[in-house]
């Protein structure tokens, strides 16, 4: 065995692997970026190097730069985590080639699987059922054009090199077909190098099931059971379990035994994924489940697999490069009960889940250590609070795994830890995954890829819950009237706000309380009856009534009847925010004045919602836009963003030419109103 390995990677998955290292006596290595010179996974590694400036292109994808921290450090191994240049055949080599350990498939797999049309290809020869679609040579807009066509619409287009949905595009009418087709080129090219697609016929009931297989150097191939990974959103995967609900032994048997033909094909060593396509417009059944690509790499959801079947992958992955056999037979892998994982993301869903970036001043996720509700979870992050969520990377800042007996059980679990999440300023999507855990169709197994979009009013509620407006009441209450200091853990004041509360007296009746409050920036009028000496309140909101107590160290009292619920409160850069079931609330009195912002003004002038490059201008100045044409598109965050029309009208400015860099709320392009 090695006993050193460097990381090729960043973030969690590069903090994940160094816990396996550690615990196998291997000493860990990092690389960073100048942009994170201080990140979790730099202090958890025995030795970090330092590769270049914050772009991935110069830093985390500059694969000599990465061998020459190798070789300086005296690394004998290399994990490439994922995403990166985990699936670079080349890098690959050129590992291998200086000497050191690869802690991954052989190149000539890589290579097999890592263009999606030619491993179709390979997988129609092993006898692996196949998606319907092109796969062809010629990549002209006519034959592209063509076979979309003849497929039949909607299609899915998708970049030849792709993953992580990055280079996919659903398109629904051959009149979107051109733009649809030029965006998932431009990703592909951005991202991975390559602007070749295919097209497949697109499943309108699909469900994403994927099966965890390993290969060694001994001829030995096996699964590690099956994991769902339906619930999406704009392909990113959201939420992923294992087992797959509804999946009956014979259509395991089935599916799993196509997954290891698929490894064998290729020869495969190390941790791979088949991913498969299925039909659920009928439940799943063996005959409705197609082979869409293999991921020659591990994958972000491996912990659910860990989970149920008690392996370490990140230990195998080392022994399997050292050249030992899978310590396991097919028959001797377990599947135990089952387990379920969230991807907490740095987005804003009430805000078309745009990515958030900017410091963690608030950071806190439920763990068993955690001083007030102790959970049974596990927490894979590479961020803590302090830190910054970059523009330059991936906005997924944690993975929140749970185990339990049964899927009902699990869904509760992690709906509940989902619920304890506290983030701020920074946006965070953890109330969306619990309102997404909680929703009648899911606990009922009823998911498919469309299920977040189908739902999306209720997964996405507008307004703001009666019980925080409560809340937000008792806290500014206390904090106005009573004018006593607040202690948050790092010693910090809550300030006394002017007051903009209204008192009165009803006939007949106690003294009540009317108050104007501002929440994330939404006008509230409450009122409220004082019961047993101002200390607790009958509090009347849009959607009930609430009894609520005063605050008492970080929490707030508010319930209905003898329901309580403890709320959070914190101090976080000077404003108070209330935490509530994954939620963050900043309130205070209603303050008059128009903000700024970016997206949509209501002059019709577009903002960048975020740092980022501009990589295509659709419209140009004088072009007539239909609501929701494309002007703008901004690059951000690894993901392309379209700035569309407000309404109908004429592109009247274009401000910014492709390859620009833009700040947040720059102007892009103002659209003026047909009518006007």
């Amino acid at each position: 065995m090695f006993k050193s390995v460097l990381v090729a990677n960043r973030g969690e998955i590069a903090c994940r692997v160094f816990r396996t290292a550690r615990r196998m006596g291997i000493r860990a290595i990092a690389v960073y970026s100048e942009a994170d010179a201080g990140a979790l996974h730099v202090r958890e590694a025995d030795e970090a190097v330092l590769i270049g400036p914050a772009p991935a292109r110069e830093s985390y994808l500059d694969a000599a730069k990465v061998l020459a921290a190798a070789k300086a450090t005296g690394a004998e191994a290399i994990h490439p985590g994922y995403g990166f240049l985990s699936e670079n055949a080349d890098f690959a080599e050129a590992v291998t080639a200086a000497g050191l350990v690869w802690i991954g498939p052989p190149p000539a797999a890589i290579r097999a699987m890592g263009l999606k049309d030619a491993a179709k290809k390979l997988m129609i020869e092993a006898g692996v059922p196949v998606t319907p679609g092109y796969q062809g040579e010629d990549q002209s807009l006519e034959t592209l054009t063509a076979e979309a066509a003849r497929i039949g619409y909607p299609v899915l287009i998708k970049a030849v090199a792709g993953g992580g949905g990055k280079g996919m595009k659903r398109v629904d009418r051959a009149e979107d077909f051109a733009d649809g087709l030029a965006s998932a080129q431009r990703e592909g090219q951005s991202s991975f190098g390559d602007p070749r697609v295919l097209i497949e016929s697109y499943i309108t009931r699909p469900r994403h099931i994927e099966v965890q297989v390993f290969g060694d150097s001994h001829g030995n191939a096996v699964h590690l059971y099956e994991r769902d990974c339906s619930l999406q959103r704009r392909h990113q995967k959201v939420i992923e379990e294992a087992p797959a609900p509804g999946m009956d032994a014979a259509t395991r048997k089935a599916v799993t035994d196509a997954a290891v033909r698929a490894a064998r094909a290729v020869n495969y060593e190390g941790a791979g994924t088949i991913e498969f396509i299925a039909d659920a417009s009928d439940g799943l059944k063996a005959d409705r489940i197609w082979f869409m690509e293999m991921n020659t790499r591990l994958q972000v959801e491996h912990p659910v697999t860990e989970a149920v079947t008690g392996v370490d992958l990140v230990e195998w992955q080392f022994r399997v490069a050292a050249g030992e056999p899978i310590p396991l037979k097919q028959e001797d892998i377990p599947l135990n009960g089952w387990a379920m994982e969230a991807r907490l993301y740095a987005e804003d869903p009430a805000n078309g889940f745009l990515p958030s970036i900017g410091k963690l001043e608030h950071f806190d996720l439920p763990g068993p250590d955690r001083n007030h509700r102790s959970v049974d979870v596990r927490v894979d992050t590479g961020v803590e609070q302090g830190g910054e969520v970059s523009q330059f990377y991936d906005p997924m800042i944690a993975k929140l795994i749970v185990h339990a007996d049964n899927r009902e059980e699990a869904a509760r679990r992690l709906a509940d830890v989902c619920g304890q999440v506290e983030v701020w300023p920074v946006k965070a999507n953890a109330g969306f995954l619990k309102r997404c855990l909680e929703h009648s169709r899911f606990v009922a197994g009823d998911v498919d890829t469309g299920f977040i979009a189908a739902e999306e009013d209720e997964l996405i509620p507008a307004g703001v819950p009666g019980v925080v407006v409560a809340a937000a009441f008792i806290a500014q209450t206390d904090i106005d009237d009573y004018y006593r200091t607040k202690m948050h853990g790092d010693g910090q004041e809550i300030w006394r706000s002017s007051s903009d509360a209204l008192y009165g007296l009803r006939l007949n009746g106690p003294r009540w309380l009317e108050r104007r409050l501002q929440i994330n920036g939404l006008p509230v009028m409450l009122s409220a009856r004082p019961q047993e000496h101002n200390q607790w309140w009958t509090l009347d909101t849009d959607d009930g009534r609430w009894i609520g107590g005063g605050t008492s160290g970080v929490f707030v009292t508010v319930g209905r009847e003898d329901e309580d619920a403890l709320t959070e409160l914190h101090l976080v850069m000077d404003q108070p925010v209330l935490f509530h079931e994954g939620q963050a609330y900043v309130f205070g009195p209603v303050t008059y004045g128009a903000g700024s912002g970016s997206g949509v003004a209501s002059d019709g002038s577009l903002r960048a919602p975020m740092p980022g490059k501009i990589v295509a201008t659709p419209a140009k100045a004088g072009d007539a836009v239909t609501k929701g044409q494309p002007v703008v598109v901004l690059e951000a965050m690894k993901m392309e963003h379209a700035l569309v029309a407000p309404f109908d009208g004429v592109v009247g400015e274009v401000g910014v030419g492709v390859g620009d860099q833009v700040a947040d709320g720059t102007v892009l392009a103002v659209v003026t109103a047909a009518d006007k």
